[in-house]
């Protein structure tokens, strides 16, 4: 007996599937999967977009250190390390209020950790992909201690090239346009 896989408009056997397609989700659990992951992350471009908007339903946390946070921090931003939140989060950001958790980077799962921190304490939660590192990297203002900062876009980030931030340059670099 020939092993098969199912797809929306054929069977096809399994030696005539590509590798990387061995083992694939059908469509209805890709959904739900999909689906999940936009109810618990946001991308950098999107908190920036919600945090423009007039009113804000929402409170972005910076989970990082204080010496991280005095480096740079999105503006806007209520530092609260995640070694902190069970204790503070009550006093600091009123029940039920959702949140949106960043930390460093795609390299760090502080903003897991402070995520489940919030969820636990009964918040709506999302964590921020890319951390503080992606809203750097995509040109995004941010504050210091010594004053407000901003760099520009990275190459390989670069929002302003997706339409996000300003004029396309004609020398695109790779970027992402969703």
């Amino acid at each position: 007996m020939t092993e098969t896989i199912h797809t929306s408009t054929q069977t096809v056997p399994m030696s005539a599937v590509p590798a990387l397609f061995a083992h694939v989700a059908d469509s209805s659990a890709a959904i739900a999967h999909f689906r999940g992951r936009l109810g618990f992350e946001a991308d950098v471009s999107d908190v920036a977009a919600a945090l423009a908007e007039p009113a804000r339903d929402f409170v972005l946390v910076d989970t990082r250190s204080d010496a991280s946070w005095a480096q740079g921090h999105v503006p806007g931003a209520v530092h609260l390390p995640g070694r902190r939140i069970a204790a503070e989060a009550a006093e600091r950001i009123a029940a039920g209020t959702p949140v949106v958790v960043y930390c460093w980077g795609p390299g760090c799962n502080g903003a897991t950790r402070a995520a489940l921190e919030f969820a636990l304490l009964g918040h709506p939660v999302k964590e921020m992909l890319g951390g503080f590192e992606y809203w750097v990297r995509e040109g995004f203002a941010y504050d210091t201690d010594e004053g407000p900062a901003q760099f520009a876009p990275d190459a390989l980030t670069n929002v302003a090239e997706a339409g996000l931030g300003g004029n396309a340059v004609s020398n695109a670099a790779i970027s992402c346009a969703c």
